[in-house]
């Protein structure tokens, strides 16, 4: 046999022989798994426990967008990814904090907050790590359940800015 034979995974056959050995199941090839996702105005700022991340669409196809991904995914898990020229600069996993999402008149805003001390720090520290790298020129892809609900540039508060709120 040679060697491109033997690496072929066999389709469609079970196996057949020796016992405890099984073969491979039969799979169809999947297409690309791609889907648009609506470009916001991201902000990010702390608050009382932990974090808001406000995403503001600029037209209403988006915007309505945006909200049915927000009500399909809603309390679930929370995570960012900073991109910079196609290649992924820094994600955060919001996975210390609980994760809820209000409609806006212009999107969503989501607020990742945790009634420990530490995980707040921990949030807290993923929103001025998402400001940095936003800041330094990087796109932000905000994600539920790993899956996008939308992507952009942003505006950060700053602590000073956040305070006098």
């Amino acid at each position: 046999m040679s060697t491109m034979t033997m690496d072929r995974p066999m389709t469609g056959m079970p196996a057949m022989g020796m016992p405890g050995m099984t073969g491979m199941p039969g799979t169809m090839p999947v297409g690309p798994n791609s889907m648009m996702i609506p470009r916001c105005t991201l902000k990010f700022e702390k608050c009382a426990g932990g974090m808001k991340i406000t995403c503001a669409c600029d037209d209403a196809v988006a915007c309505g967008m945006l909200q049915n991904l927000c009500m399909m995914m809603q309390n679930g898990l929370c995570s960012c990814c900073c991109m910079m020229n196609g290649m992924v600069v820094c994600h955060c996993a919001l996975t210390m904090g609980m994760t809820t999402c209000e409609m806006t008149k212009d999107g969503c805003c989501l607020t990742c907050t945790s009634g420990d001390a530490k995980c707040c720090a921990m949030i807290q520290a993923c929103c001025d790590c998402l400001c940095a790298m936003c800041d330094a020129g990087c796109t932000c892809c905000v994600m539920m359940n790993n899956t996008p609900i939308c992507c952009g540039c942003t505006m950060c508060m700053t602590p000073k800015a956040a305070k006098a709120k």
